[in-house]
């Protein structure tokens, strides 16, 4: 299957380069480009992307809250945000990720690695640098969410001690199957465990449980990044 990618970056010239990357293997195509927020929003609803590539900073409508408003869009729950940012650290990237980002690359990034993050993010999967996830966690994720974007504490009672266990190492970044070895289960145990956390916690995937792990209280960060 052709997994659909739309791009949303102000520098068309940038847009160019993509799009001929990402063109240029057999299963994934560009079906449309937004130069500002509000374009990558109207694009979004009319062409349904799997992924939208996102620049964070774009006029009209930054990339944050077009990430807000694609995300909130029970039509586009298929659509998954890659935010593509000059600065990993930045503030906005955690807001992008707490509005429904799957995940984010530096704009630095190989070719290979961006073709395989737009992969990882189309299969529901997260996309987030341990180094700089921790970061992230550690400066911005790790606070109440008063943006109101994803689940209170309460939300969290709701899931099994072996759901809490599986979605904590979840956050700390181990991969399913690192998860099953820890945990002595099969990784499609782990896998159904990630998905009804999922599905209780409201979240739109992997990236997201991970916030909510965090800005719950479920987790704690590391002292010592």
């Amino acid at each position: 299957m052709t997994i659909r990618v739309l791009l949303a970056d102000d520098q068309a010239l940038l847009r160019a380069t993509f799009r001929i990357l990402i063109d240029s293997v057999e299963d994934l195509t560009v079906v449309a480009e937004a130069a500002d927020g509000q374009e990558a929003v109207d694009l979004s609803a009319e062409h349904r992307p799997d992924v939208v590539i996102m620049d964070i900073r774009m006029p009209h409508l930054d990339g944050v809250a077009a990430t807000a408003a694609i995300c909130a869009r029970p039509e586009l729950a298929g659509t998954h945000i890659l935010v593509l940012t000059t600065f990993e650290n930045d503030e906005n990237v955690a807001k992008a990720l707490r509005a429904g980002a799957s995940g984010f690359l530096g704009k630095g990034v190989s070719p290979e690695i961006l073709l395989a993050g737009i992969r990882t993010v189309a299969a529901g999967e997260a996309l987030l640098s341990p180094t700089a996830t921790q970061a992230l966690i550690t400066r911005f994720l790790a606070t109440p969410d008063t943006d109101g974007f994803l689940a209170l504490p309460d939300a969290v009672k709701a899931l099994t001690d072996r759901e809490r266990e599986v979605v904590a190492l979840a956050a700390h970044g181990r991969s399913n199957i690192e998860i099953a070895d820890k945990l002595v289960v099969s990784p499609l145990t782990v896998r159904s465990h990630i998905h009804r956390a999922m599905t209780k916690l409201n979240a739109r995937d992997r990236a997201q449980l991970v916030v909510i792990a965090y800005q719950s209280g479920l987790v704690k960060p590391h002292p010592h990044g």
